[in-house]
């Protein structure tokens, strides 16, 4: 028991329960908002209130809500975060629970002694003990002035003019409470465990008109999809309701749990406690991570991949024997180096079911295999109909008695695995049937062999080491040398030493975001020159002009009408995209295709000038390259046309509009100015709908866009029926082979 809880348990027993009362009664003086400049500090109390006998110590209160920080985690981990708080008695006596709804730092959590800051410039910034900066919100280089904690558990922060510029409810952790909404765009975010609220891998969210549960991986591995009826895009949480789901009246949050289950929860005196309602209602093998990794669920339990083989070579074994549903792990594990020494463990489709939602292009199943043995983050690969996907990580495969559209599993594993010792598999198991498959797999040699050829290796290895060394030492001067002379080649990219970036960056305190490849840090260059530079992580740094007004999805989701952006800036970041895409498809020597396009990865300037980012998913081809043939890969919702109906996700709503001449309901009716500028809104979206074109060869190239938007070329004129409708294969293969471009705007 923790000392937090310790005390809670004192003041119980001490404190007479008629003190207990409803707590929105004994906030005392803690406002529910405050004007800045102003700063709190992360300090034990000497006067143990209320609030913090639950681990909460508190700045704003508003009704049943706290903001403040919350340190009931295991530890010194603590959180500035908004809780939900409950009070109540319960036969005599006390009972209250604090339930986190939203935190600002929940993968890096701060110490005793931590300090929320509101400077006199405007910035709100949360500082660890050690003033290292762990959190500031992006305002958009808009001052803070005040911070105000809404009736509905929402944290505003606002200027001076008493406006919004930002707010909690836009940016959800693992849970939304009654009166957010829950927008394209954003997602919930399951924790770790329960002890460890920084991010795990189970994700919710609103994908094309549905409600979407998933892995959040490479791919991302869909487990739950509910169709929307509403066809909407951002849904409210209200009493009674959330989307297409039925919640208790008395529901005051929804959170995605580390095991990937949705619960509505409401407070029920009789327990004195939260208790949640599950809404997914999903079989207990249906969740990805229901037994861990490179495991199969099944009714009486959980087990490691071949441990229902009848082949004597194991390849996996339980973390722990004692607990079989934290998963498996490789007794070898794989490496990216010498593909030959890998081969694959072969799951029939007879019995086993996984919900994999993305397929590559069609191959035979010999190339599938060769192309996962040569792929370093390939862990496994998905045959089914001639169509190959790619696995990152392997989780739990359910056993059933169906067939599910002819899939086969390949397991990736290492021909040098081991025999399993007697003692290890002492569980009985069903009789599955699996076989090792693989294009290149190499007999193994005879144990003496093995000892006398690596013997003889590990001492050639061993003298050529040293070899290296010494050649190293010696070349250090001349590298240092040649270091100095690219440095004053003209045009080559300027370079920074590591203690150049981190005093650029202040000791990497302004964190601005992440991504999956690392960090993004604001830095000042000694010109006075504003960067973003991001810690690519195990790899080194990248130096970026640094974009004042953040990425497109803070401004095309925000709630906040005045704010929004008016048509003509919208209309320069549409061109400024389709410009960008351009370049890449047709204006490089080789041709770039970004694979992962979506608001997020879009930055704009202090004048809204939009830039292309993160090019973790791009793929580069060559000249002989006639057409794009890759693993399906980027963010759910934000494919190309032909993915989206293999997951399942319906988009079929804008192409309606436009086929019933109704795009004009589809312009933002709260907005004036977008209203006076409807007839130019919709010509646009008009090409939208000719890029949404299900056959790629159908779907105009990017420098045609171009010269649709800036009006060179007409479009209707470009958009006829014929062209979209009638095209015949053979028409097709001819429109492929003479504006080959279009191709990649095609599969990705």
């Amino acid at each position: 028991m923790t000392i937090n809880r310790m005390l809670a348990l004192l003041v119980l027993l001490i404190v007479p329960s008629s003190f207990f009362v409803d707590a929105s009664l004994l906030t005392g003086n803690t406002p529910s908002f405050v004007n800045g400049p102003n700063s709190w500090r992360n300090t034990p109390s000497s006067d143990f209130s209320f609030w913090e006998s639950a681990g909460v110590k508190p700045i704003l209160v508003n009704g049943m809500f706290v903001c403040g920080f919350n340190c009931s985690f295991s530890g010194d981990n603590c959180l500035f975060s908004v809780s939900i708080f409950n009070s109540s008695s319960v036969d005599g006596d006390s009972s209250f629970s604090g339930q986190v709804v939203w935190s600002a730092n929940r993968n890096n959590p701060v110490e005793v002694q931590a300090v929320l800051e509101l400077t006199s410039q405007g910035k709100l910034i949360l500082k660890d003990a050690n003033d290292t900066v762990v959190w500031s919100p992006s305002t958009a280089n808009k001052p803070i002035s005040g911070l105000n904690l809404s009736a509905e558990g929402n944290l505003i922060l606002f200027d001076k003019t008493n406006h919004m510029v930002w707010q909690s409810f836009d940016h959800p952790t693992d849970t939304i409470v009654v009166g957010q909404m829950l927008s394209s765009g954003q997602k919930l975010r399951a924790s770790v465990s329960p002890d460890d609220p920084s991010e795990g891998l189970y994700a919710f969210a609103v994908i094309d008109g549905e409600f979407t549960a998933y892995m959040d991986s490479d791919p991302s591995q869909i487990y739950y999809i509910r169709y929307l009826i509403e066809q909407s895009n951002t849904v409210l949480f209200q009493t009674g309701r959330f989307g297409s789901f039925s919640v208790a009246d008395s529901a005051s949050f929804i959170q995605l749990g580390s095991d990937g289950h949705l619960k509505a929860y409401e407070w029920k005196d009789s327990i004195g406690m939260w208790q949640g309602t599950d809404l997914l209602k999903l079989d207990r093998c249906e969740y990805p991570l229901a037994c861990g990794n490179y495991s199969v669920c099944l009714e009486d339990g959980c087990r490691c991949l071949d441990y229902a083989s009848e082949n004597e070579t194991k390849y996996f074994m339980p973390v722990d024997y004692r607990i079989p549903g934290l998963g498996c792990s490789a007794i070898s594990p794989i490496f990216c180096d010498h593909p030959l020494q890998h081969s694959f463990l072969h799951l029939q489709a007879n019995g086993y079911q996984q919900k994999y939602g993305f397929f590559s292009f069609e191959q035979t199943l010999q190339d599938c295999q060769e192309a996962c043995l040569n792929n370093c983050s390939c862990k496994a690969a998905v045959y089914s109909s001639g169509y190959c996907s790619f696995l990152s990580q392997v989780f739990t495969i359910k056993r059933s008695e169906e067939v599910y559209d002819n899939i086969s599993v390949f397991i990736k594993v290492r021909n040098s695995s081991i025999s399993e010792s007697p003692n290890a598999n002492n569980i009985s198991s069903p009789n599955f049937t699996n076989n090792i498959s693989s294009p290149n797999f190499t007999p193994r040699k005879s144990q003496n062999t093995r000892v006398i050829v690596g013997s003889i290796l590990g001492a050639v290895f061993f003298v050529f080491l040293i070899c290296i060394l010494v050649f190293l030492r010696s070349r250090k001067g001349f590298q240092e040398v040649e270091e100095d002379y690219l440095d004053n080649v003209l045009g080559t990219p300027v370079r920074f030493s590591y203690e150049d970036l981190k005093n650029v960056t202040k000791n990497f305190s302004n964190k601005l975001g992440e991504g999956g490849f690392g960090s993004v840090f604001h830095g000042v260059l000694p010109s006075a020159s504003e960067v973003a530079v991001k810690n690519l992580a195990g790899f080194g740094f990248l130096v970026y002009e640094y974009m004042a007004n953040g990425s497109l999805d803070g401004w095309i989701f925000n709630k906040n009408q005045e704010t929004a952006l008016g048509w003509q800036i919208r209309k320069k970041i549409i061109l400024d995209i389709a410009k960008g895409l351009a370049y890449l498809h047709e204006g490089c020597n080789q041709k770039i295709i970004h694979l992962d396009i979506k608001p997020q990865n879009i930055l704009l300037d202090e004048n809204f000038n939009a830039k292309v980012s993160d090019f973790g998913l791009s793929k580069i081809l060559g000249k002989e390259q006639s057409r794009v043939i890759t693993t399906m890969r980027g963010t759910p919702g934000y494919m190309a046309p032909e993915w989206r109906k293999k997951i399942g996700i319906c988009w079929d709503s804008f192409r309606t509009k436009q086929e019933e001449e109704k795009l004009m309901d589809l312009v933002d009716k709260c907005s004036d100015d977008m209203q006076s500028n409807a007839a130019e809104v919709v010509e646009m979206m008009k090409v939208a709908a000719w890029c949404l074109q299900t056959e790629y060869a159908r779907r105009p190239s990017m420098s045609t866009v171009v010269k649709l938007f800036e009006g060179s070329v007409d479009v209707e004129g470009n958009m006829n029926e014929e062209f979209l409708n009638g095209l015949t294969p053979e028409a097709m293969e001819a429109y492929s082979s003479t504006i080959l471009p279009s191709m990649l705007s095609g599969p990705r």
